[in-house]
């Protein structure tokens, strides 16, 4: 077997070269020896060249594996790579290549490399893990429709939910024995390696095991009833409570009241939309409320005392100023609707002025003698047309 020869000898440099030194070395013979750089007769020479002298680096930069050198020579270092000899996925500079070669016309050559065989060029060493096993199951989103009483004063809905539950058969294992067996593909990691030869690099892609999907694991007797999957779908009724407050467009989440989870797996959560129903009185805005009051004209005009009705059904009166406007908007606060932190909103109450589509008898002898007021054609102080509006419209 032959001997290997010394990294520093490989790199040119001395036994206390700083690491400014190393890599300066390293760099101008990665430059002398890429194999694009040789005539197609030495390309194979080049490689195994560029290869001994990224072994050589990788060592040397690498604090503690040069402290083994140093001590025990190349079987110090033997331990680190994981084939027991240097490969490319042994290499932890790929960051400094990339740099080496910027500007050179091989940079995208090395970039779409790393990106097709997942090679890290961050220094971190990949580790092979086994698989988790447990499968969350898939989220459920329903929407429901609430009056602004029910929302106002909170609720409890029962709601009808068709979703996966564990199979009861095997247990949700998915297996009728409910034994399970290490994937022999993968070894019970999930995934499974391929190498491959490309420019001068020995690529290893790491891809998801196509046996056992990436589980770790198979099984050998699946269930009649869940057909292997651990679940079966299933009806069921959920009582939901709501909060008083919502929002339309809100929602608020049920763990674990989801989907069950294949093979065992969590359960996913429940998300409930809010959707609020139209009402026949008020508008929402927030937590304020808005509605519309026909009031008439002499109230509109003289001033008084309305009544209304809030969203429970309570009793407000509020007073109308003399000489207000149709569509003037009085403000009744803490009346509108509760809110989730406490308190409530306003209510904006739209006052409008009643106009009827017709009259007749006393009612319209009585606007013949307004208009003729408000014509000037009588006095001012007519007493009787302002008794008779009074008694006809009434003050308020």
């Amino acid at each position: 077997m032959a001997t290997k020869k010394d990294y520093y000898e490989i790199l040119g440099v001395s036994r206390n070269a700083t690491p400014e030194e190393i890599k300066k070395a390293y760099r101008k013979l990665a430059l002398q020896y890429h194999p694009d750089r040789h005539p197609p007769e030495k390309k194979k020479w080049a490689e195994e060249k560029f290869k001994e002298i990224s072994e050589a680096y990788e060592v040397l930069m690498d604090p503690e594996k040069r402290r083994l050198y140093d001590m025990y020579g190349h079987e110090g270092v033997q331990p680190h790579f994981r084939e027991g000899g240097f490969t490319w996925q042994d290499f932890t500079h790929f960051d400094d290549l990339r740099d080496i070669f910027r500007g050179t016309g091989f940079e995208s050559l090395f970039e779409d490399l790393f990106e097709t065989f997942g090679i890290r060029t961050t220094g971190a060493r990949r580790r092979t893990v086994r698989r988790e096993t447990q499968v969350r199951g898939e989220d459920i989103r329903i929407t429901i429709p609430l009056t602004l009483e029910e929302i106002a004063k909170g609720a409890r809905k029962k709601v009808r939910l068709t979703r996966y539950e564990r199979c009861t058969e095997c247990g949700g294992t998915g297996s009728k024995s409910g034994q399970r067996s290490t994937c022999t593909t993968c070894g019970g990691t999930g995934m499974i390696q391929t190498r491959s030869r490309m420019f001068m690099f020995d690529m290893v892609r790491t891809v998801t095991c196509p046996d056992c999907e990436g589980r770790g694991w198979t099984i050998f007797d699946p269930c009649p009833v869940c057909h292997g999957t651990g679940r079966v779908k299933k009806t069921t009724m959920i009582e939901i409570e709501i909060p008083r407050g919502i929002k339309e467009g809100q929602y608020f989440t049920l763990r674990g009241q989801g989907h069950a989870g294949p093979w065992g797996g969590p359960h996913g959560d429940l998300f409930v939309m809010i959707q609020e129903k139209p009402h026949p009185v008020f508008r929402r805005k927030g937590d304020d409320l808005e509605m519309d009051l026909e009031i008439p004209y002499s109230v509109a005009v003289l001033g008084g005392k309305v009544e209304v009705r809030d969203l429970f059904g309570r009793k407000l009166t509020f007073r109308v100023a003399p000489g207000t406007q149709s569509h003037t908007v009085y403000r009744l606060k803490g009346k509108g609707m509760p809110r989730l932190e406490g308190g409530q909103g306003d209510l904006y109450v739209r006052v409008i002025i009643h106009v009827p589509k017709k009259v007749s008898g006393e009612y319209r002898k009585l606007l013949e003698e307004l208009r003729k007021y408000e014509d000037g054609r009588a006095s001012s102080n007519d007493a009787s047309v302002k008794n008779r509006f009074k008694e006809v419209f009434g003050s308020g």
